[in-house]
């Protein structure tokens, strides 16, 4: 059951079905208890908490699992009273870390409806999922801005009624960088103002369509760099020049 789980540093005590469910009871190994919720630091125990709690984990056929453990709170130097950590799931959360990732990954390749549906789960859970995985995926990343030279500019809709993301991409390592709503000058500029005027005076290339609000946010924020228009734009304004010949 562990390795069906996928649960890593922990001992599987008894298996049971409650109410529909699967309820696999599990522990931690002990070098893995009475750390801080936050930082993983060793700390001294508290108090039992709030008694034992329950995790959703990945579903095994038609049946919802979930794992359910102990939750203890310890006394941390730096964060004060909480939780302890358990190695199958981030702390505040109520699914495992495999969950979250089964999440994280489809909501890349479906609309966020048929997410749930296909979890069973609710529309504000995933969103809370996804700010769970996208959190960890940037510390991991560490600076995101960092030696970027080459970027890409454009906007997307998401919304009917003209509502639109401004987006930022790194042409070199082809990874996002920024996104924020708004589709003007003034929403662009907070992008130049994360990336500071050091790094703006190294970027060598913008590429972008032919909207004027990139082109005076790019040349305010770096003056230096060449502004190259996507080749669609190109094609459609020259065939509308034949057009109009």
């Amino acid at each position: 059951w562990g390795r069906l789980l996928g649960v890593e540093q922990a001992v599987v005590e008894s298996v049971c079905l409650d109410a529909g469910v699967v309820v696999v009871s599990v522990r931690p190994l002990r070098w893995a208890r009475g750390r801080c919720g936050v930082c993983q630091r060793r700390c001294a125990g508290y108090d039992a908490g709030r008694g034992r709690r329950r995790w959703r984990s990945l579903d095994v056929g038609v049946w919802r699992v979930f794992l359910e453990a102990d939750a203890p709170r310890v006394r941390c130097l730096v964060h004060g009273v909480v939780v302890a950590s358990v190695p199958w799931a981030r702390h505040g959360a109520g699914h495992t870390r495999q969950f979250d990732a089964l999440v994280g990954w489809l909501v890349r390749r479906m609309s966020k409806t048929a997410v749930c549906h296909l979890v069973r789960v609710g529309w504000r859970t995933v969103g809370q999922i996804v700010a769970r995985v996208v959190a960890d995926a940037d510390a991991a990343a560490g600076d995101r801005l960092a030696g970027v030279t080459r970027i890409g500019i454009d906007e997307v809709s998401y919304r009917r009624g003209h509502k639109y993301l401004t987006v930022v991409v790194d042409h070199d390592t082809r990874r996002l960088l920024w996104i924020a709503e708004g589709r003007d000058s003034a929403t662009l500029s907070q992008f130049f103002e994360l990336l500071g005027p050091d790094r703006c005076a190294k970027v060598s290339l913008v590429t972008a369509d032919g909207a004027e609000w990139i082109f005076s946010a790019v040349s305010r924020y770096c003056p230096r760099a060449r502004i190259c228009l996507d080749p669609f734009h190109v094609v459609m304004w020259a065939g509308k020049a034949l057009d109009a010949v």
